[in-house]
């Protein structure tokens, strides 16, 4: 039978801290929908929604900025879901309460195809530059599942960021209503 002997060096080496938690300084950033609730009344449209394509470099975790040709990635500023995922999800969202249609949703949470037409969207630019500038740019279609080829759209969205306690939440409220301005172009569309 072996016995170990804890050494009371080896006790206080533990207690000076060097086991203590780190504390995670990361803010986690989510979009909101901003049209306002409303009754939804209906379900037509019945429109799916597909995770938009982003450029590879939007495609990740943290908050991205571009300066002069540069990406600017802070560790600390990360999106609390994947940023396709919720610009689908606040789409989504911002659709239902313009038509008031209870059938448009990510296509994730329909089970069955319940849908009559996709809408596809493809990000080019969603990034603030150095200039407090946010551009929002890409195309979207609302394709029909019967089949037919529908035409693609093209949006540039371009906002100032307001200065603010938070430049961050200032760029993710920017976000949010960009959003919502596409919204509203693509339900006149339907």
């Amino acid at each position: 039978m072996k016995i170990y002997i804890l050494f009371p060096s080896l006790l206080s080496f533990a207690s000076c801290g060097v086991l203590t938690p780190v504390k995670d300084a990361a803010v986690n950033h989510v979009l909101d929908p901003l049209v306002a609730e409303r009754t939804l009344t209906g379900s037509r449209p019945a429109v799916a929604i597909s995770r938009p394509s982003l450029p590879g470099y939007l495609d990740r975790q943290q908050l991205v900025t571009r300066a002069r040709g540069q990406l600017m990635i802070n560790p600390l500023e990360i999106w609390a879901e994947p940023l396709d995922l919720a610009i689908s999800r606040v789409t989504a969202s911002n659709l239902s309460r313009i038509t008031r249609s209870t059938n448009i949703q990510p296509v994730e949470n329909f089970i069955t195809l319940e849908y009559t037409t996709l809408l596809e969207i493809r990000i080019t630019r969603f990034e603030p530059d150095d200039s407090d500038q946010l551009t929002f740019e890409g195309t979207w279609k609302v394709q029909p599942v019967t089949g037919g080829e529908a035409s693609n759209h093209f949006f540039r969205i371009t906002m100032a960021i307001p200065p603010g306690p938070s430049p961050i939440t200032a760029r993710v409220d920017a976000m949010n209503l960009c959003l919502e301005r596409l919204a509203r172009q693509i339900a006149a569309q339907l």
